[in-house]
C-alpha cells in the first residue's frame, strides 16, 4: 500500500561495488538494524521506500505521555498521527550515523544520496485540501485550519492561521487607508499652497542641474503639488497614528487567537527541547544531551560578520543614490523634450525599480550569507531557526530600507545651497527633492517597490515551480525495460505515486521561514512608511488574499511534502513583529517631522500668516506660505563651473531666482524661520513618538494576551489531573 511508506530515499543508479554504491548500502543496513522496513524500486533511479516498526512510536509516546491520543486524523493503521510518524522518522533518518560517521546530510553531499521526502497522501490531499483550500475560486473562503494541521503539521497551520488573521484586520487599515486618500483626492484642489504654486508664474527657480539646465517657473509644478498635497495632510498625521494603533491591536489580538487555538490543540505547555530529546533517546538510547555553552569569541565574530554585511548593503544603498545622481545629469541633458521636463521623476522611477531588482538579487545572497555565519553552533533546531531568523531579517531590513530612508530622511537635506552644492567625486551635485516636495519621492518610491513586489514577485513565485515541475517532469523518461518487466512494474502500486511525488519542486527545512519572511518584509512596508503611502495597506490585503491561496496551491500541487513540525507559536517572528511596531512609531513619525511640510505650514499658520495675530481674516492662514518657504539667490554667486543656458529668458534677467530653503539672501546663513521650523519638527516628533508609544503600551495592557477563559480551562485541567492523582493516595488509618 502506497500510504504504508513513511519516507523515500532517491538516489542514482551506481556502479556495482563502487564507494558510492557502499556507502549507500551502509545507510540502509543501519536503517535495518533500527528494524525498518525497506522496500527498493528501480526506474531510472533508484527509490527506496522506508517504513518505521511500530516500536519506535509506542516509545514515543511513552516518553510524551501529551496530547496525541487526541490529535488529528490518526490512520488506521498507527496510533500516532500521520504527521507525528513522519516527524519521527525524518529525525532518525536525519540523525542515523553510518560506521563512517556519516549522516544523511553528509551522504547527500557526497552524491550517495540524491534527496528524502515523505509521501503526499492521495486522499487526504484530494478531500481535506483541495475541495476547500488549494484552489483560487476559494479565494475568499475560510481556511480549513484543522484539516491544514492534520496533514502539514501546527507550525504550518499556525501559519496560516497568523496569515489569515493579519488579512483580516488588514481589511480594516485598508478601509481607513482608502478613506484617507479620497479625502486626499476630494481637497486635491482646494488647497491654498496648491492654489499659490499654480498662479506662481513669475517665481524663477534655479536649475536642477549643471548642465545648461534651463531656470524655470515655480507654476510648472502645479500638477505635483496637488498630488503632493492629496499625500501630506492633515489626515496622514490621523491615519499614521492610528496604523501606530493598529499595529499593537493586531498583535495582541493574534496572541488571544493563537492561545485559543493552541489550547483547542492542547499544545499550550508543550516543550520543543522535551520532544527532540525523545526523540534523541529514541534513536540512540545512549544518547546524552548537548549541554547550553555560549562562547563569546565565537559571537564576536559572528557580530563582525554582520556588521561587513550590514555596511555592505549600505553601500549598495550609496550606489543607488549615485545611479540616481548621474541618471538626473544624464537625464536633463537628453535630446528628448519630454525626458528633459521630467529628468527627476524619471530618475526616481527608474532608481525605484533598480532598487527593487536589488532586493531581489539580495534576497538569495543575503540567505547564503546567513548560513554562512552559523559559526556559533546552536544546540537545538529550534535555536538555529531563531538565530537564522535574526540575521536573515536584519540583512533584509537593510536591503529594502536603506535607500528609503535616505529617501524620507536625507534626501535635499544635505545637498547643499545655490553657490555652494555637495558633489559626488567633485562633480555630480547630490540631487534634491522633488521641486513639489519631498514627500513625493517617496511615495513614488514606495509605490513602485509595493506593486513590483505584489505582482512581478507573485508571477515569479506561482510561474517558476511550475516551470521547474513541468520541465522536471519531462527530463526524467521512464527506463526502457522488456515487456514482461513492464508489466510486473504495472502492478506496484507505489511506483507511480512515488515518482509522481519526486518531479514535484523540493522543499528544504526553511522552506516555511521564507514565506513567513515575504509576509513580514511586507508587514513593515505597510507599517513603517504610511505615512508616505496609504494606499499601502490596501495593496497589502488584496495581495494577502492571492497569497494564501497561491502558498496553499504551491504547498499541494506543486511542493513536496514538508516535514511536519509541531509548534506552539510562530516562534521569534513574534518579537520581530513587535520591534517593527516600535520602528512604525518611529518612522512615521520621522516621516510626518521631517519628509512631510505639515510642520512648516504649522509654524507658519500660527507665528507668521495673516491668523497669527489672532485677528478674524477673510483670507486662508496658508496665504503666503510659498513665499514665506522660498529663499533668494543672486546668479551671479554661481560656481564658477556651472553652465547656465547661453541666453537667459527675460524674466531671469534681474539677477534673482528663488529656491526652497529658510536662508538669508546676504550670506546664505540659516534664517530664524529655520530654527523655529527645526524646533517645531523636534517637538512634534518627540510628543507623537511618546503619544504613540503610550497608545501601544495602554492597548497592550487593556488587551490580555490570554483570554480568561482559556486561562480557566488550563486551570480546569490542572485541577482535575491533581483529583486523579489523589485517588492513588491512601488514607493512613487512625
Amino acid at each position: 500500500n502506497e500510504q504504508e511508506w513513511d519516507f523515500v530515499l532517491v538516489s542514482d543508479i551506481h556502479q556495482m561495488g563502487s564507494e558510492k554504491e557502499i556507502k549507500r548500502k551502509k545507510f540502509l543496513d543501519e536503517l535495518s538494524k533500527k528494524g525498518f522496513t525497506i522496500k527498493k524500486i528501480e526506474d531510472k533511479k533508484l527509490f527506496y521506500g522506508v517504513r518505521a516498526p511500530k516500536w519506535i512510536f509506542q516509545k514515543y509516546q511513552l516518553l510524551l505521555r501529551g496530547p496525541d491520543s487526541k490529535m488529528q486524523s490518526p490512520s488506521d493503521q498507527h496510533d500516532v498521527p500521520v504527521t507525528t510518524r513522519i516527524r519521527i522518522v525524518n529525525f532518525i533518518l536525519q540523525n542515523t550515523v553510518t560506521p563512517n560517521l556519516e549522516k544523511l546530510c553528509d551522504l547527500m553531499r557526497k552524491k550517495v544520496f540524491e534527496t528524502a521526502f515523505p509521501l503526499h497522501e492521495r486522499e487526504e490531499k484530494n478531500l481535506f485540501i483541495k475541495e476547500k483550500w488549494a484552489r483560487w475560486r476559494d479565494i475568499c473562503c475560510k481556511q480549513p485550519i484543522e484539516n491544514i494541521r492534520g496533514y502539514f503539521g501546527e507550525k504550518v497551520a499556525l501559519y496560516f492561521a497568523w496569515l489569515g488573521w493579519y488579512t483580516y484586520l488588514l481589511g480594516i487599515a485598508s478601509m481607513f487607508g482608502m478613506l484617507a486618500f479620497v479625502i486626499g483626492i476630494t481637497v486635491l484642489s482646494s488647497s491654498q499652497v496648491s492654489k499659490e504654486i499654480c498662479k506662481a508664474n513669475t517665481t524663477i527657480m534655479c536649475p536642477l542641474c549643471d548642465q545648461k539646465c534651463p531656470f524655470w517657473l515655480l507654476s510648472d509644478t502645479c500638477t505635483y503639488a496637488k498630488i503632493t498635497h492629496m499625500i501630506d495632510n492633515e489626515g496622514t498625521v490621523l491615519f499614521a497614528m492610528f496604523m501606530a494603533l493598529w499595529a499593537t491591536v493586531f498583535l495582541e489580538l493574534w496572541k488571544r487567537q493563537r492561545a485559543n487555538v493552541i489550547t483547542k490543540w492542547d499544545l499550550y505547555q508543550w516543550d520543543d527541547d522535551e520532544e527532540e530529546l525523545a526523540m534523541e533517546l529514541i534513536n540512540n538510547p545512549l544518547h546524552e544531551p548537548q549541554r547550553y555553552q555560549h562562547s563569546y569569541f565565537r559571537s564576536t565574530i559572528v557580530i563582525i560578520l554582520v556588521l561587513v554585511m550590514i555596511a555592505v548593503l549600505i553601500g549598495i544603498a550609496h550606489a543607488l543614490v549615485i545611479y540616481r545622481v548621474v541618471a538626473m545629469a544624464l537625464f536633463t541633458q537628453s535630446t528628448s523634450e519630454f525626458i528633459r521636463e521630467h529628468a527627476n521623476t524619471l530618475a526616481v522611477v527608474t532608481g525605484a525599480v533598480l532598487h527593487y531588482l536589488t532586493i531581489v538579487i539580495m534576497t538569495k545572497e543575503t540567505s547564503l550569507w546567513a548560513l554562512l555565519l552559523f559559526s556559533e553552533k546552536p544546540r537545538t533546531f529550534l535555536q538555529r531557526e531563531n538565530n537564522f531568523t535574526v540575521k536573515i531579517f536584519t540583512f533584509q531590513f537593510f536591503t529594502n530600507f536603506s535607500s528609503l530612508i535616505y529617501i524620507a530622511f536625507f534626501l535635499g537635506r544635505i545637498n547643499g545651497h545655490p553657490g555652494n552644492y555637495v558633489r559626488v567625486a567633485g562633480q555630480w551635485r547630490l540631487e534634491e527633492c522633488h521641486p513639489s516636495g519631498c514627500i513625493t519621492d517617496l511615495f513614488i518610491q514606495m509605490a513602485t517597490i509595493t506593486i513590483l513586489k505584489q505582482t512581478l514577485s507573485n508571477c515569479v513565485e506561482y510561474l517558476v515551480p511550475w516551470i521547474t515541475y513541468i520541465h522536471k517532469k519531462q527530463k526524467l523518461p521512464k527506463k526502457k525495460n522488456t515487456i514482461l518487466e513492464e508489466e510486473e512494474e504495472a502492478e506496484d502500486p507505489c511506483k507511480e505515486w512515488w515518482l509522481s511525488n519526486y518531479q514535484l519542486n523540493q522543499v528544504h527545512h526553511f522552506s516555511l521561514f521564507d514565506e513567513f519572511l515575504e509576509m513580514v518584509i511586507q508587514y513593515s512596508f505597510t507599517t513603517i512608511f504610511v505615512a508616505a503611502f496609504p494606499l499601502a495597506p490596501v495593496l497589502a490585503f488584496i495581495n494577502n488574499l492571492v497569497e494564501i491561496r497561491l502558498d496553499a496551491i504551491k504547498m499541494v500541487h506543486l511542493r513536496r511534502r514538508m516535514v511536519p513540525r509541531k509548534a506552539n507559536d510562530i516562534g521569534i517572528w513574534l518579537q520581530v513583529l513587535e520591534a517593527i511596531g516600535i520602528l512604525a512609531v518611529i518612522g512615521n513619525g520621522l516621516v510626518i517631522a521631517i519628509t512631510s511640510d505639515f510642520i512648516p505650514m504649522q509654524v507658519y499658520k500660527y507665528m507668521y500668516s495673516p491668523c497669527a495675530a489672532g485677528n478674524s481674516t477673510a483670507l486662508d492662514c496658508l496665504t503666503g506660505y510659498i513665499n514665506y518657504s522660498l529663499s533668494t539667490f543672486r546668479i551671479r554667486d554661481f560656481e564658477p563651473h556651472m553652465r547656465l543656458p547661453e541666453q537667459l529668458p527675460d524674466f531671469a534677467r534681474e539677477g534673482i531666482t528663488e529656491y526652497r530653503d529658510y536662508r538669508n539672501a546676504d550670506d546664505y546663513s540659516y534664517t530664524v524661520q529655520f530654527w523655529h521650523v527645526f524646533a517645531a519638527r523636534l517637538a512634534f516628533l518627540i510628543l507623537f513618538e511618546h503619544v504613540a508609544l503610550c497608545i501601544k503600551f495602554i492597548a497592550a495592557w487593556y488587551v490580555p494576551d490570554v483570554p480568561q477563559s482559556v486561562k480557566n480551562t488550563i486551570l480546569d485541567k490542572k485541577h482535575s489531573k491533581l483529583q486523579k492523582g489523589l485517588r492513588w493516595v491512601i488514607p493512613e488509618k487512625v
